[in-house]
């Protein structure tokens, strides 16, 4: 039996990176995936087709997790068109770097309201499912910058930390009932963005990392598989950092 046949995952922002990377391996373990995008409509019909052809149940939604009236109106659908809403990953987010002296106040409300609003909004609207349920997962990607904190990323930085502050608030609030929450936190991590950087900086990076290599999708979808599963039933209100060592 694969590891998450029969779970019903939601997946924000998996049109590309790593959240497609995680809809890939879910299906391959056998969750049916409903997954939103913010505009690719070629990209999003591309990855529910492949993942169709795996043998699982997806759909793709065009939605918007920053919008609070958007993220009821996702979850109220995905619950017609699936029979549970068994996990849930908050992956959408953005970036828009800056020294804080150019920073504009446009730029830090963005990044706080993509990237941590969206939780708020996400969570709120299936938590109603979830305590039905009496049953869930819920898994917001942080980011080892949450953690340590960067120059010229005080924006994506405060919105990852609030993200860690969040969840484990959550996961007192709604352990009772058997709902999980649980915060992933990727190093670096190589995809089709950071294939455009100048190599010698990203070999730099690496070199930088003890396991000696970027991580990939891949590794932040495994660690989403675990914690969606079965087998993390008594974890909740933790940080996994994936990042070859990185923060050691």
């Amino acid at each position: 039996m694969k590891i998450l046949e029969g779970k019903n995952a939601i997946i924000t922002g998996a049109s590309r990176g790593i959240g497609r990377g995680i809809a890939q391996v879910f299906a391959q373990h056998g969750a049916n995936v409903a997954f939103t995008y913010s505009s690719s409509v070629e990209a999003a019909e591309e990855l529910e087709d492949e993942l169709t052809k795996m043998g699982v149940k997806a759909k793709a939604y065009k939605s918007n997790a920053a919008s609070f009236e958007e993220s009821q109106e996702l979850i109220a659908q995905v619950s017609k068109d699936f029979s549970s809403i068994d996990i849930l990953i908050n992956n959408a987010g953005i970036t828009k770097d800056n020294l804080l002296m150019r920073m504009s106040e446009e730029d830090f409300d963005k990044v706080i309201e993509v990237n941590l609003k969206s939780i708020f909004n996400m969570t709120k609207a299936v938590q109603r499912t979830m305590l039905k349920q009496r049953k869930g997962s819920i898994i917001n990607m942080s980011s080892v910058v949450g953690v340590k904190g960067n120059a010229g990323q005080s924006n994506y930085a405060a919105s990852k930390a609030g993200i860690i502050g969040f969840s484990k608030s959550m996961a007192l609030e709604l352990g009772s009932r058997n709902i999980r929450t649980n915060v992933i936190a990727p190093g670096f991590i190589e995809t089709e963005m950071t294939a455009k950087l100048d190599e010698k900086i990203v070999q730099g990076w690496r070199d930088n990392i003890p396991l000696k290599r970027g991580g990939s999708p891949e590794d932040i979808a495994n660690a989403c598989v675990f914690l969606g599963s079965d087998l993390s039933n008594y974890i909740t209100g933790q940080v996994i950092n994936v990042d070859g060592g990185m923060l050691t």
